[in-house]
């Protein structure tokens, strides 16, 4: 790829990122994400806005040293441990010092397959490697080390790309979002439609 072609895919990228968290959400599926030699189209997605608009967001309450990248600019990593057990990743999105980020939830891998399986020995099904948020970071080798680097300018160990093609709106399904108490119906949770690699729905148990 040319620098100018690599410079314009980028940019259409960077500009979809710095615009409001919805759509950049629907945006990023089929996005290619690589990381420690894996690459994956991404199949699954959830937005999360911030300061008071959104009870599950981890910027709901304002700055902390945690989630301060959230609040831009945009196009760099959030990482965050959770539950004690796994590391997340999200791509912050939306204007500088407007806190959004979209977490990536799942995708199939389509380079990489070996170094995967290395990694989830335990997973039987190629399906499976990074059909969730834990398995998706565990699969492309991501943890803390991620936090605040640029998924879009090669610097950092992950490289964002647009889709190599557009999913067309009707591949688009949306619905309630996985695991939180907060707005846990806001349907703010994209997937495309059918992928078997896509995680299964669960609502968070204190969620009435």
């Amino acid at each position: 790829m040319g620098d100018r072609v690599r410079g314009a895919t980028l940019s259409s990228l960077g500009a979809l990122l710095a615009g409001p968290v919805v759509p950049a959400a629907r945006g990023l599926l089929g996005c290619l994400l690589t990381a420690g030699g894996v690459t994956v189209r991404l199949t699954e997605v959830e937005a999360y806005a911030g300061l008071g608009e959104d009870a599950a967001s981890h910027a709901h309450r304002g700055r902390t040293p945690r989630n301060a990248v959230m609040f831009g600019p945009p196009g760099y990593a959030y990482v965050y441990f959770s539950y004690g057990m796994h590391w997340c990743l999200n791509v912050v999105c939306g204007p500088e010092g407007v806190p959004s980020a979209v977490l990536l939830r799942a995708g199939s891998i389509v380079e990489g397959v070996e170094a995967a399986r290395a990694r989830r020995p335990r997973i039987r099904q190629d399906r499976d490697l990074a059909r969730g948020p834990a398995r998706l970071t565990a699969a492309l080798g991501i943890d803390r080390s991620a936090y605040g680097t640029s998924l879009l300018d090669g610097t950092g160990p992950s490289l964002l790309r647009p889709a190599p093609e557009p999913v067309p709106d009707d591949q688009i399904e949306c619905g309630p979002r996985v695991g939180v108490v907060g707005e846990a119906d806001r349907p703010w949770r994209f997937w495309l439609a059918g992928d078997p690699t896509v995680s299964v729905y669960r609502r968070h148990p204190n969620h009435r």
